[in-house]
């Protein structure tokens, strides 16, 4: 695995062990060039409650890797989330710098109804 890679796995490390105190549901975040994906997964860590991401048919057709398609996902999720019945969840940004499309894609979700 190259370096760069190591060092992001290291943070998103240190933040899981910190929600998993926390005890809460947590909007686990990965993007990748071309796609982004957001899930919330339960606090024993074994299921996923609610998922969305670019490669969703509705959000497939234009560009999937730009700013507008992270809030179009971040807004999904929330709508998601609160058809689960979840409302506050913590936000695992995996070691992602919180800018750009992960900055996009939590605020969308904010705005969409969930607390975090």
């Amino acid at each position: 695995m190259n370096e760069k890679k190591v060092s992001r796995l290291r943070r998103a490390r240190r933040s899981r062990i910190k929600i998993r105190e926390l005890g809460v549901h947590r909007l686990c975040v990965n993007r990748s060039n071309q796609h982004i994906y957001a899930q919330i997964i339960a606090p024993n860590g074994s299921v996923v409650v609610a998922s969305a991401s670019t490669l969703d048919e509705s959000l497939r057709k234009g560009a999937t890797s730009n700013i507008e398609a992270a809030t179009k996902v971040g807004a999904l999720i929330a709508e998601r989330a609160k058809a689960a019945g979840i409302e506050e969840v913590a936000f695992d940004r995996s070691g992602f710098k919180y800018h750009g499309r992960v900055k996009a894609l939590a605020d969308a979700a904010r705005e969409g109804g969930l607390k975090f």
